[in-house]
């Protein structure tokens, strides 16, 4: 049987695929990154996926890959979608085991490869790949890359009963938390979008921020930043490693 890709629109496994968005200098640069992120992608590897616009593109260039991949792992239903569409496996993280490669995007990131992330709400789950892989990529265009993470607002996931205990802690740190109504991530949970911070040292807000009883997971990827990062214009693709 041949399998062809969903149309972007279509509804794959309960998800709604998105709509394509037009060519500009910003899907240029996000093509660029997603397809140079290829390379690193080993033969007969088990893939942990993340989400985002970025990783669409990289998803959507899977394709002439995956008759050399045993499966997946994806962070989120979104991504699991578009796998599934392309004939893709997708796999428990817990039979999976340990993952050799992650890809990821970000909403924002530094030259040190730190990163905000959780735009799309999926933080949780694309953390729990990240620290199971061996390596990440994490793929961008150039407009996320940023001298000083804070500019994008700092998304914490928070059980929802907590939320109003969780923002008060927020507030005396200094940050201006949002809750992001109408949003239920993949666990059922909450979020809040912190503005306001100027993140000068973000393995130690990372540490603190985790401490607070009623955060899962906070949007920040520094303890495990990323081990690349791909960043790509209209001219090309920039590679920043250790």
């Amino acid at each position: 049987m041949t399998l062809v890709p969903a149309k972007a629109g279509t509804v794959v496994s309960g998800v709604q695929l998105p709509e394509q968005a037009p060519m500009n200098a910003g899907n240029a640069g996000k093509q660029r990154a997603a397809h140079a992120a290829l390379e690193y992608v080993e033969h007969g590897s088990i893939l942990g996926v993340g989400t985002g616009s970025t990783v669409n593109h990289f998803i959507d260039a899977l394709a002439k890959l995956r008759g050399s991949l045993r499966g997946a792992v994806s962070s989120s239903l979104a991504s699991t979608a578009r796998l599934e569409a392309l004939g893709i496996e997708v796999m428990d993280l817990n039979h999976a085991g340990p993952l050799d490669l992650y890809v990821d995007g970000a909403d924002e990131a530094t030259r040190d490869r730190y990163l905000v992330k959780g735009g799309g709400a999926a933080l949780t789950r694309e953390k729990i790949v990240a620290a199971a892989s061996k390596r990440f990529v994490c793929i961008i265009d150039d407009s996320k890359l940023v001298p000083i993470l804070g500019r994008f607002p700092l998304p914490v996931e928070v059980i929802p009963m907590a939320r109003s205990y969780v923002a008060r802690e927020i507030v005396g740190r200094g940050g201006q938390p949002v809750w992001r109504e109408q949003c239920v991530t993949d666990n059922g949970n909450q979020i809040l979008d912190v503005h306001g911070l100027e993140i000068l040292d973000p393995p130690s807000l990372e540490r603190d921020l985790n401490q607070i009883a009623g955060i899962v997971t906070v949007g920040l990827f520094a303890q495990r930043p990323a081990d690349l990062l791909v960043i790509g214009n209209e001219k090309g693709v920039t590679v920043v490693g250790p």
